[in-house]
């Protein structure tokens, strides 16, 4: 029993780890001007979900169903009542630790949707909406399951008895909807699509993909909530799945545009991620990989797709999160198989009918339409009240200096007391400042 809430801790560690790896990820990936408020949107996201959750939200996902496998009961653990100082309750209280950066990590991932243009004020406000009345009641449908002791659950877990094992619906279909919803309410970035809006800094983006990759495991193996043999095999399944994943999307970019790019490599591992975690402890090696593969070729030709359709999901939330959750949630459907998790049946290709398939496609599917149709509410109303986006000068000028105050590369001191990042650039480069350009005025 210690050694199982020792693990548990541990992944939520790991989970807790992969919002600050996903800020870096997205912060790499906007441009110089709004680095800064891509990470406070992260770190924003944390601090508003990381309150409501201790307060209400892990009762109204984890509570005793009230309304027919839609919501927990909100005042059962309401401020966690009856879990903290309760010395049976222990494992619970590292359960609730646990789910706790699934939801947060879930709203941070709509940020990069909407990058580059919108408040942080309205996003906060955003964030708590959103978890509330999206996030929470799509987990209590997902995670919370029904058990002999009376407790009832949701109805996706428990009626409809699709599989998740670690938040393909919940998570990622549900972040990618809302994602798409709120590119379409808010709309394009100025400039968008015929200004190049390249990826200000690589390094950071390969840096918080490596971050994510590592927090995942804690993600996937930690949902078999005990260090055993299902933890094993999510591990390692993760592990290779996304491996294929690079390959899959190194394979498009070679074959579209020659070049394979460090930019194709990190997305393919978020793309891996997403499609295997929610068939990672259901799925064997051969299974795994075909979903890694194909995860990587269907988001590296997805993220295309904004542009023909012609909504600015800045950083491809849409094409990674929402296909690569729908391909892996599909999948189990597939490629399950009894061998390796004693639950359920069969997938189609070991033997098995298209039952489970069916299952799966009305609980992605369900999540997708809840999610978009909510979100596309929230996002109007807060639209028409207390406004999205920030003004056009912010816009173009920077957003970090509007909403921030500050600025994530500060050169002054390098100046000379020229006023340009170019003299600055020149100095950092080893070339001689003119004397005319060194003075002021």
């Amino acid at each position: 029993m210690e050694g199982n809430t020792a693990w548990l801790l541990t992944s939520a560690a790991l989970v807790l780890l992969m919002t600050p790896g996903l800020a870096f990820f997205y912060g790499g990936m906007v441009r110089t001007k709004s680095v800064l408020n891509m990470l406070m949107m992260c770190f924003g996201a944390l601090a508003v979900v990381g309150v409501i959750w201790v307060i209400y939200g892990y009762s109204l996902t984890f509570g005793d169903d009230v309304t027919g496998g839609l919501f927990g009961d909100v005042t059962q653990y309401l401020g966690l009542s009856g879990l903290i100082g309760n010395p049976d309750a222990l494992t619970t209280t590292a359960f609730v630790a646990f789910q706790a950066m699934f939801a947060v990590i879930t709203v941070a991932l709509i940020a990069g949707a909407i990058a580059d243009r919108v408040r942080f004020g309205a996003w906060l406000l955003f964030a708590g909406v959103w978890a509330t009345i999206v996030y929470f009641p799509v987990a209590h449908w997902v995670f919370d399951f029904s058990n002999d002791s009376g407790h009832v659950g949701g109805w996706i877990a428990n009626k409809l008895v699709a599989f998740d094992f670690a938040g393909g619906t919940a998570v990622h279909i549900n972040a990618g909807a809302a994602g798409l919803a709120l590119a379409i309410v808010i709309g394009r970035r100025a400039g968008w699509p015929k200004e190049s809006m390249k990826p200000h800094n690589l390094p950071f983006v390969m840096l918080g993909a490596g971050l994510l990759w590592f927090g995942w495991f804690g993600f996937n193996a930690g949902s078999a909530l005990a260090a055993n043999g299902l933890a094993g095999v999510a591990f390692i399944n993760t592990f290779s799945a996304t491996a294929a994943a690079i390959i899959g999307w190194l394979l498009v970019e070679r074959i579209r545009y020659g070049k394979a790019t460090s930019l194709g490599a990190s997305s393919g591992v978020v793309a891996g991620l997403v499609a295997i975690t929610p068939a990672c402890a259901f799925v064997d090696t051969w299974g795994a990989l075909l979903i890694g593969v194909l995860a990587g070729v269907f988001c590296a030709l997805a993220v295309s797709l904004k542009y023909k359709l012609g909504f600015d999901d800045s950083l491809d939330v849409v094409g990674v999160h929402l296909v690569g959750g729908l391909w892996g949630t599909l999948a189990i459907g597939l490629f399950q198989t009894t061998y390796v998790n004693d639950v359920g049946v069969n997938g189609l290709f070991y033997g098995g009918g298209l039952s489970q398939l069916g299952k799966q496609a009305v609980g992605a599917f369900a999540v997708l339409f809840y999610s978009l149709i909510v979100t596309l509410i929230i996002g109007y109303i807060i639209k028409f009240t207390v406004k999205w986006r920030v003004s056009d000068e912010a816009e173009v000028n920077g957003i970090d200096e509007a909403e921030h105050a500050e600025s994530a590369y500060e050169f002054s001191g390098l100046r000379g007391g020229g006023s340009s990042i170019a003299k600055s650039a020149e100095i950092l480069s080893g070339n001689k400042v003119p004397a005319s350009a060194s003075k002021e005025g």
